[in-house]
């Protein structure tokens, strides 16, 4: 299966099996469309099909080059994962993530927050020192030989409980000497809370921390105000430069939504890069068709233009010296992730689990409060194995949407939590977010085309 586009005057062809992308000249991209559209052709029926185009010496050596690819196995690859999935369904379970709800509060109301201002459908809690303690307990225990864990502090807004979290934090430590673990702990802020201490303990033990913010101070402030209606944009930006500059512009990410009522993203993005910020996410809204600022069909033309944009324009900056990374731009080419990644994705369900302020487990934190996903506690343990089991068999062959599409192996399927918000099932896919996605894999690959000419 290849995937072939044309994008900011690249001729790109994906080889979707092996991974290998080949940037090639207008008559070999012919070549391999004709070719993939009837793989029984002969040179003589590509030369007949394609002489009104090209020179027919042009066509016989592009078709000869095609086969060259196709002898290395580099072009129209079998696939070698599918006849092997079962194994993978069989593989054993480790616990390797927890997503900690360090505080089911928060002290803002961002209009298209799914934990409906950090309650989670229930009520506002903040998590005792003995629960994040049981769930570190939890996370050891069910780590099986894997050495590096990773806990998210996450809330609501997770500062609102900031002793807990330093406490945990040292339990973790001293766990690792005694287990022979790793933890690797993350943060993610609105920033209201964000001071001097945090700041300090936060580039002392914290691998990662994400930022919150939106872009544009009007765009920004008017999907994430204060109870009372003020914007926060203000508050929030010279501290998140000052911390993103004394993390030396690395292991940090400012993290934005945008929705349809600023289809214009990337000048989000953009802003956000002007205000110094290096490392940037800016993703889609995912809201039902009842809400306002939900995405729709209709904006799709607009978004992927918007896409185009942002990756021409990151190309040059990277010409003038003033290169920012982009989350959803950043792919790997050569290495990548495991097969088990490639197939399944973040492991919602089986690997990463998501604790409630008061040790219930579910799949990720967007299941939270959703009782059908409830799968035990952080004391007593994975209860609830149906639920784990069904998550151990959601991979890209389970989803009818996914086995024929170019993207699989790189979004892996996609977010089990949109396709069941949407669809009902976690084997389904959210057609939105499938189109988008396909769009900024697109986009990645042909800046890692361009990069080769800088």
């Amino acid at each position: 299966m290849v995937h072939q586009y044309k994008n900011n005057g690249y001729d790109i062809v994906l080889d979707v099996n092996s991974g290998a992308v080949h940037v090639v000249d207008d008559v070999t991209y012919d070549v391999i469309a004709a070719v993939a559209e009837h793989p029984e052709l002969k040179d003589e029926e590509i030369c007949a099909k394609l002489k009104d185009r090209y020179p027919e010496t042009d066509i016989r050596e592009a078709a000869a080059e095609v086969q060259q690819l196709k002898d290395s196995g580099e072009l129209f690859t079998e696939d070698v994962y599918e006849p092997h999935i079962m194994d993978f369904k069989k593989r054993p379970t480790v616990v390797k993530a927890l997503c900690l709800h360090i505080a089911h509060d928060c002290n803002l109301a961002c209009r298209y927050c799914f934990a409906e201002e950090g309650e989670y459908h229930g009520r506002r809690a903040l998590m005792s020192y003995e629960t994040g303690k049981q769930a570190l307990d939890f996370l050891i225990a069910n780590s099986g030989n894997r050495k590096n864990l990773e806990v998210d502090f996450f809330g609501g807004e997770p500062l609102l409980n900031f002793e807990v979290v330093k406490q945990l934090v040292a339990y973790g430590r001293e766990q690792e000497q005694l287990h022979d673990k790793h933890f690797r702990f993350t943060l993610t802020t609105n920033g209201v809370l964000l001071d001097d201490d945090v700041m300090e303990f936060a580039n002392r033990e914290m691998d990662n921390v994400v930022l919150s913010i939106d872009g544009r101070k009007e765009v920004h402030d008017r999907m994430r105000p204060f109870r009372k209606g003020a914007g926060s944009y203000d508050l929030i930006v010279p501290k998140f430069q000052k911390f993103a500059e004394s993390r030396g512009q690395k292991q940090y990410y400012v993290r934005g939504t945008y929705t349809h009522f600023n289809t214009d993203f990337s000048k989000d993005v953009l802003h956000l890069a002007d205000l110094g910020f290096e490392q940037i996410s800016v993703e889609p809204v995912v809201a039902g068709p009842e809400d306002e600022y939900a995405l729709t069909a209709e904006d799709l033309p607009i978004l992927f233009e918007e896409y185009d944009n942002l990756a021409k324009e990151m190309i040059k900056r990277k010409k003038e010296g003033k290169e920012f990374h982009f989350f959803h731009f950043m792919i790997d080419l050569e290495g990548g992730p495991c097969v088990y990644k490639r197939l399944s994705g973040c492991g919602s369900g089986t690997e990463y689990l998501a604790v409630t302020p008061w040790g219930d487990l579910y799949p990720c934190h967007q299941f939270v409060g959703n009782e059908d996903f409830l799968m035990g506690n952080v004391k007593d343990g994975v209860t609830n194995t149906a639920v784990r089991d069904e998550f151990k068999c959601c991979n890209v062959y389970a989803k009818e949407k996914c086995r024929g599409c170019f993207a699989r192996f790189y979004c892996s399927g996609g977010c089990a939590a949109n396709a069941y918000n949407f669809h009902g099932s976690i084997t389904d896919a959210y057609d939105i977010g499938c189109e988008l996605q396909k769009k900024r894999i697109e986009c990645a690959i042909m800046i890692k085309a361009a990069e080769q000419n800088i």
